[in-house]
């Protein structure tokens, strides 16, 4: 089972997980070493389509401790996920509709470094609030309750 390394909680929150997709990351050396210590933020990432090849912008992965070359890094460039050729098909069909979009959920380490992505439809704030207050319910159930 793969350590979560990175999770983005607001993705669950503001969208309507449809579909998830595990992908691979084209990382360097030092930006693996940090997954591994859990030095990624993917808060406002978002997965773009640039010539059919899929993209994590606005994921910070923050510069390895022990680097010895911390001049040119860049925390938050873009970075190239790996899927094979027909789960980007499905995710860019997907994409045509109104009010979808392809964000990172969380990160995960095992042998490889791994982004699990999700297909989202955005939720309106009365769906939120609709949420929160099964949750709640929910939770003053199992505890005894009244509600």
């Amino acid at each position: 089972m793969a350590k979560v390394v990175a999770q983005n909680r607001r993705a669950r929150y503001d969208y309507d997980i449809v579909d998830t997709v595990e992908a691979g990351i084209v990382l360097s050396g030092q930006e693996a070493k940090s997954c591994r210590m859990g030095n990624v933020n993917l808060s406002g990432a978002y997965v773009l389509f640039i010539k059919n090849k899929p993209i994590l912008r606005s994921a910070t992965i923050a510069l390895y401790r022990f680097s010895s070359n911390a001049s040119d890094y860049n925390p938050s460039r873009d970075r190239e996920l790996l899927m094979s050729k027909r789960e980007v098909e499905r995710m860019q069909s997907a994409l045509n509709e109104k009010g979808v979009s392809v964000i990172p959920i969380e990160v995960r380490a095992d042998k490889y470094i791994k982004v699990l992505i999700g297909l989202g439809k955005g939720q309106k704030r009365i769906d939120k609030r609709k949420n929160i207050k099964e949750k709640d319910i929910a939770r003053r159930i199992k505890k005894g309750e009244e509600y």
